[in-house]
Order: structure tokens, then C-alpha cells, then sequence
């Protein structure tokens, strides 16, 4: 029992007329005043001066196609994951740009959440509707965010096509309205199926699933898309030389430039914890999308290892897919994630930056979107900044590739996915461990979107 009741601390009189003697004897919160009426408030704050140190030179700077945009849609772990893949592919192919088509991927997690959701509430069933899993369940339900394994796992089943075998549509491009309309529908069907449950009407119950499934399925189709079953590759490569195959199946190009490959990248995390020790493996219940897929898992490594991997991968030509809290400290004109960028402490008297763990533990940072790192500046061995290719399309930053300051880095970066051949041997067998299984809720459980 806590030693602090609510009802002894009302905003009363005396506590009200308090804290205006304190805001009229300040005078500086007129001048902020003032300002905040006219100005948006990360526009006052904004220091200047630190944008000297944040110039866009690296010492390792990766040759990547120009950036693609997921516009409003929460999509941005498949276009980080696709901008991966297509510079595997347009070097084997040898293209300047090559666009996979993020919408392929994303009809496929749609269509797989939503099973995976409807047959979690189905095994959850047995419980209230207050049940804390199943409220999560339902809260979350299906969103537009995910993690690697989650699109290692679309890949592998359903492969790949380039972009113009599967165009942006209005809908995949805002997905706000059909997210809305499947969550609903979604919700409707735990309703539905909890009563039946408690009729024991079990065969009814799949009766709706697969009826709520293939509704869904329309919805998907209507508002996506036909999927290709086949498409023809046509490109001009670097020597301006015309190139036709016909009739591959999406499964066929991915396993042609792909293949394997994919199960030779594994994810890594900075979670500085006390539940989750460097050197060891955990995966998040409920955290999903392909039902028969590999359970999303990470390797918690201290920053220092996860930094050295990153380098490792990045000195090799090989662009990093990772996961960061872009929520704090960010200029999205000029492209710039720096925490010393925006100063609250002598305008407020907030200081919003305190410990990573603490952070996590009291929800107030958590992985919120995936890009991708495609170079760093390295002075005496050390990072001082990181280059980043975005997908917010090339009107923001320099031409939609971003730089990070390696404060911010060490602040809100969280997750990274790296290739096993530079993995040290330590950490080798730490990634053959069974991983341990965290509460659907945890913060290392969020989806970047």
C-alpha cells in the first residue's frame, strides 16, 4: 500500500493562487509567452549554433538509391527492410535505383495480423474481457508497424515484386481509414466470439473467423490492390543495356537474389534494463504476424557492442536496418536528430533527457520508427555522427537522408539487424540460446511505424 492517497492532494485555492504568484514573478514567461502566440514551440527553442557541429560529411559514406516516401501510412520497417534488399539486388542486376513495391509486403502483413490477431483473442477466449493480454490484444489489435523478424517472415513466405508490379494505391499511401475499419470489425468479432464461447458453440465460432477473415481479405484487395501471382523484370542497367525476364513469380525473384540471405541477418538491441542482461536472447508475447513464423527475437548488447557491429557491417558496404525513438530532438526540414538541437531546460525548466532504462521502464521512450544507417564519421575510432536514409520522401532533410548526432544516438536508438559473419564468437552462441518470453507490453515489444 502506497503511502500517498490521491484525495490529500486536490489543486485547491491556495495551491492555484500559488502557482500564479510563481508565473507572474518570473518575468521571463512573458517573454515566452509572447513568442509561444506567434511561434510554434520547438521554433524557440531551437539552438542555432549547434547546427555547425552537425555538418553532412562522413568518414564512411555508402554509395544507396535516392530515398522512397511511406507517406501517411506506418509503414516505414517494410520500406527500411525493401531499401535493404534492393541494393542487394541492383548490384547484382547492376541498376542505378530499383523500387520494390512496399505495398506487396504490407497487403500480406495486413492479411497475416489479422489472422494472427483473431486467433490470439480465440485462444484467449477462456478469459474476461478485462483480461489484461486480451486487452492489449485489442487495443493494438492491427496497426501499420512491425520489426525484422516480423518482415523477414513476409518475405520468405510470399517473397517480392518490383514496384510496378504492385503500384501505391490512395489507400496503402493513408492507411488511417482501413486500420480504423479492420480494428473495428476485429473488435466486433472478440465480441461475437466470447459470447459464443461461453455457449460452448465452438464450430460457430471458427464459422466467424473464417466469415470475419474473408471480409477482411476484400477489404484488403479493394483497398490494395489484386496481387500478382506473376510479373515480368524489365530493367536498363548501368551500361544503358535492356533487360526482359518474364512471368517470375514473386517467390522466384526473392529466392533468385535473396534467398538465404535472410536468415543470415539477426536483430540486436539496447535495452539497458535491469530484467533484460547483455548477452542474452528474449522474444515478446503476442508480437506477430506470420503465425507459423519465426518468433521475433534480439540480442541485448550493450551500446558499445551494438555500435562496433554497426561499424563493422557499415566499413563492409553494407547499409544497417535499426529502429530508433524519433519522437525528441528532431529538425525534419533540415534533417538533423541532435538532443543538444532544441534547448528545454532554460525556456521550461523541463529536462526531458534522463536515463535510457528509465526511460523504458516509466514508457517515456520506446522504438517508434525504422530506417536505415548508410554511413558514420569516425574521428580516432570514435562515431561523433551517423548518416540516415529515411522514408519520408526527398523534401525533407538532404534529399531525404538525415543525420544523427551520436548523443541522440546513444539516447533513442534501440534496435539494430546485422548480418551473422561479424558477430564474435560470444555472441554467436549467445544467439543459439532459447529466448526468454517478456509480457506482451513491453517497451522493447513496440512496432516502428
Amino acid at each position: 500500500m502506497s503511502k500517498f492517497n490521491m484525495k490529500d492532494y486536490p489543486l485547491d485555492k491556495e495551491t492555484l493562487s500559488e502557482l500564479n504568484k510563481n508565473y507572474k514573478d518570473d518575468k521571463k514567461n512573458d517573454v515566452i509567452r509572447h513568442a509561444l502566440s506567434k511561434s510554434k514551440l520547438l521554433d524557440i527553442i531551437y539552438v542555432n549554433e549547434n547546427n555547425n557541429e552537425i555538418e553532412n560529411k562522413f568518414s564512411i559514406d555508402i554509395k544507396t538509391m535516392r530515398v522512397c516516401n511511406q507517406k501517411q501510412s506506418g509503414r516505414c520497417w517494410i520500406f527500411a527492410g525493401l531499401n535493404i534488399l534492393r541494393e542487394i539486388i541492383g548490384e547484382k542486376i547492376n541498376v542505378e535505383f530499383f523500387e520494390l513495391s512496399q505495398n506487396y509486403v504490407a497487403f500480406f502483413d495486413k492479411l497475416e495480423k489479422i489472422n494472427f490477431t483473431m486467433t490470439a483473442i480465440m485462444e484467449l477466449l477462456d478469459k474476461e474481457h478485462d483480461d489484461r493480454v486480451l486487452m492489449h490484444l485489442l487495443t493494438n489489435a492491427v496497426s501499420d508497424g512491425g520489426q525484422w523478424d516480423m518482415f523477414a517472415n513476409l518475405v520468405k513466405k510470399y517473397g517480392i515484386v518490383p514496384k510496378s508490379a504492385m503500384m501505391e494505391t490512395s489507400q496503402s499511401s493513408a492507411t488511417a481509414s482501413s486500420n480504423q475499419l479492420i480494428n473495428s470489425a476485429i473488435r466486433n468479432f472478440a465480441s461475437q466470439a466470447s459470447k459464443l464461447y461461453k455457449e460452448s458453440k465452438y464450430d460457430e465460432i471458427i464459422a466467424l473467423r473464417n466469415e470475419t477473415l474473408s471480409k477482411l481479405y476484400n477489404l484488403l484487395v479493394n483497398c490494395f490492390g489484386v496481387v500478382p501471382n506473376k510479373f515480368d523484370l524489365e530493367y536498363v542497367d548501368k551500361e544503358n543495356k535492356y533487360h526482359l525476364v518474364k512471368d517470375l513469380t514473386p517467390l522466384q525473384f526473392f529466392n533468385t537474389y535473396i534467398g538465404e540471405e535472410i536468415d543470415k541477418y539477426h536483430s540486436i538491441t539496447n535495452s539497458p534494463t535491469k530484467d533484460k542482461p547483455y548477452l542474452k536472447t528474449y522474444t515478446i508475447k503476442y508480437l506477430g504476424n506470420v503465425i507459423e513464423g519465426k518468433k521475433v527475437t534480439h540480442l541485448n548488447l550493450s551500446m558499445e557492442d551494438m555500435k562496433q557491429l554497426i561499424i563493422k557491417q557499415l566499413k563492409d558496404n553494407k547499409p544497417v536496418w535499426f529502429g530508433s525513438d524519433v519522437s525528441f530532438y528532431r529538425d525534419r526540414d533540415t534533417g538533423v536528430w541532435d538532443s543538444n538541437s532544441y534547448d528545454y531546460v532554460s525556456t521550461f525548466g523541463l529536462d526531458i533527457k534522463f536515463d535510457k532504462a528509465d526511460m523504458l521502464d516509466f514508457f517515456a521512450s520506446a522504438m517508434n520508427h525504422a530506417m536505415v544507417i548508410t554511413g558514420v564519421n569516425l574521428v580516432n575510432d570514435k562515431p561523433t555522427k551517423w548518416k540516415i536514409e529515411n522514408s519520408w520522401g526527398e523534401d525533407v532533410g538532404n534529399k531525404g537522408y538525415y543525420i544523427m548526432s551520436d548523443d541522440f544516438f546513444n539516447r533513442f536508438v534501440y534496435q539494430a539487424v546485422i548480418l551473422e559473419k561479424y558477430f564474435n564468437d560470444e555472441q554467436l552462441s549467445a544467439l543459439k540460446q532459447e529466448p526468454k518470453e517478456y509480457a506482451p507490453w513491453d517497451p522493447m515489444g513496440t512496432l516502428a511505424d
